[in-house]
């Protein structure tokens, strides 16, 4: 067989790569804080049968999985994440999760737990539910999920993207490239206009990545069409060089006690792929909270 004989055969062995124009549905679902109280885990299972009604291809959630890691022991912090775990599997798609800062273990002082615990910090969450940073594909479309949750030496967090996660990120959006499309999931925003809400008491530092410029830049030297968020509970896009910033309200509204400021209702985003066209609605799964 001649050399270019076996070249031809070599390339038509090559998966093509999917189209960007592929059609495809998916929900992007926040701020769950799932517990055994308020009716929570209730409430999650409730915004599952939703989700399962609109047949997403796949779903994303976007952090604080779980209420909350951050100040208790051992114990209470694996119950909860094992029940984030167990009522997750209701979900009839396949599931992304994103780290946010309630699932962070053991951080707070009060907890109780010392620095030195196998599971401190983000280990527990990397153990029991994933990494803390990654990427996949789907239907031509490139999709990064991020950890935006800063340690701090004081046994706090701030809205934070590592030096690490950022030379990844540089290296995982070369090799997408500058054509393909591209959605990026964080939990604490990248660009919110709710800062202009907030009452004195917030910590404008814990609300917005404090090093969003750096990021931001990065991510518009690609072709990102969406950065999906969560964190602050209400519902929100903005749209600046092309590309929406999109805030899914949550799941648990204002911590199962209502609605988030008693206007933005329980529930979750869903978003669609037409024609290479990116749309978002915000869909409430009709949560009554006691």
């Amino acid at each position: 067989m001649s050399l270019s004989r076996r070249a031809c055969l070599a390339a038509l062995a090559v998966p093509a790569p999917a189209t960007p124009s592929a059609n495809f549905t998916f929900v992007h679902v926040t701020d769950l804080h799932i517990q055994p109280e308020l009716r929570a885990t209730d409430g999650v299972k409730q915004c599952f049968a939703a989700i399962n009604k609109v047949r997403p291809d796949f779903v994303i959630a976007g952090g604080d999985l779980v209420f909350d890691a951050l100040a208790v022991g051992h114990e209470r912090a694996r119950l909860l994440f094992d029940l984030y775990r167990d009522t997750a599997k209701r979900i009839e798609a396949p599931l992304h999760n994103t780290i946010g800062n309630h699932d962070v273990f053991g951080l707070y002082e009060k907890s109780g737990v010392a620095t030195t615990h196998a599971a401190y910090g983000k280990r527990m969450y990397e153990e029991l539910i994933g990494p803390r940073y990654y990427s996949f594909d789907f239907g031509g479309w490139h999709f990064v999920v991020l950890d935006s949750i800063g340690l701090t030496p004081n046994r706090t967090y701030i809205g934070h993207i590592d030096e690490e996660q950022i030379a990844w990120l540089e290296s995982d959006l070369r090799k997408a490239g500058t054509t393909t499309p591209i959605v990026a999931v964080t939990h604490v925003p990248l660009s919110t206009g709710f800062l202009q809400w907030m009452t004195p008491k917030h910590d404008a530092t814990m609300i917005v990545v404090q090093n969003a410029a750096p990021v931001l830049e990065l991510l518009h030297q690609y072709n990102v069409k969406a950065v999906l968020q969560g964190h602050t509970h209400i519902c929100e896009t903005l749209e600046y060089r092309g590309c929406q910033y999109i805030t899914s309200g949550s799941v648990c509204g204002q911590s199962w006690r209502g609605p988030k400021l008693g206007v933005h209702k329980e529930g979750f985003g869903i978003l669609t792929v037409r024609n290479g066209v990116l749309s978002y609605r915000y869909q409430p799964y009709g949560f009554q909270a006691v």
